[in-house]
């Protein structure tokens, strides 16, 4: 499926003012790179991602560098024709889906937590003779252990560690905004259980995380309306711990679909329906039982 446009379905949102959401997937019929299973068709593009960016003047802080090179690159462009010269970049944890379009970003500082170099770096080889390849897969030039604050022009940006997810999350609070940058910690519908032997501290982390002081939230998959109409309330971070706390207590079992599994948060409005994540739940139980975890 090489020679066409990839990102002809890309959408520029504005969420908040000064912040950009790239956002591309939740197509139905499409894929980017092949028919076969892959991880960009079936993970990133099937669920829809976002990558994101914090502007102010001619500074941007861009929040993961998307899923594919020509991505990147859309990304690179549309910061240009805002008059931003001075590009940062936060990574929010090593999965492919969020670092495939680091080398468009080389010349620029990439940041990400200690946990995320030492991933990349360990994975370095399947990631970059993965289908698709992320070939030459960039490394992080900066890291921060727990807590790092960055300025990007007047606005303050305090980046955070959470294990949540995977163990080296990092989530952003843009502070005059009370506007949360949450990576892959929460999604909508679910969660994607990518450690289940940590689920028990993910758990935990989530409580803390809803702690945080924000009014809005902004997971990397999501619904783009929500996340266009300036993102989701707190109560994601609530229907996304629900979610793991019932895995741990080893319901599911009995093959009921996500749809009923998840079926009161959905009815109060914490979380909408979207049925490739049917597939997510799947995954996830198999993964909690391969774990010892149900």
């Amino acid at each position: 499926m090489t020679g066409h446009n990839l990102t002809a379905t890309l959408r520029i949102l504005t969420p908040s003012p000064g912040v950009y959401a790239y956002y591309d997937g939740r197509i139905e019929g499409r894929r980017l790179h092949s028919q076969a299973e892959n991880w960009l068709d079936d993970g990133a593009y099937k669920l829809g991602i976002a990558s994101y960016a914090i502007v102010d003047g001619d500074e941007a802080l861009v929040y993961d560098t998307h899923m594919t090179l020509d991505h990147a690159q859309a990304v690179r462009r549309h910061l240009r024709s805002v008059g931003v010269g001075h590009i940062r970049v936060m990574l929010s944890h090593w999965h492919d889906d969020h670092v495939a379009g680091n080398a468009v970003f080389a010349d620029c500082e990439i940041i990400a937590h200690r946990l995320t170099l030492a991933a990349l770096s360990e994975h370095r080889l399947k990631l970059e003779a993965g289908d698709p390849p992320i070939r030459p897969l960039v490394l992080p030039s900066h890291i921060y252990e727990d807590r790092i604050d960055l300025k990007i022009g007047s606005r303050l940006v305090s980046a955070r560690h959470f294990d949540i997810h995977s163990a080296d999350g990092t989530v952003l609070l843009l502070e005059d905004a009370a506007l949360l940058f949450a990576g892959d910690t929460v999604e909508d519908t679910a969660t994607y259980v990518s450690e289940p032997e940590h689920t028990a501290r993910h758990v935990k982390e989530l409580k803390r995380l809803a702690a945080l002081p924000f009014n809005r939230l902004l997971p990397c998959h999501g619904d783009p309306d929500i996340i266009a109409g300036g993102g989701y309330e707190p109560t994601l971070i609530g229907a996304n711990r629900r979610y793991l706390e019932r895995l741990l207590g080893g319901e599911g079992r009995d093959g009921e679909s996500l749809a009923t599994f998840v079926a009161d948060d959905i009815k109060a409005g914490f979380i909408t329906y979207f049925a490739p994540y049917e597939d997510v739940h799947r995954a996830n139980l198999k993964a909690m039982e391969s774990a010892g975890r149900v």
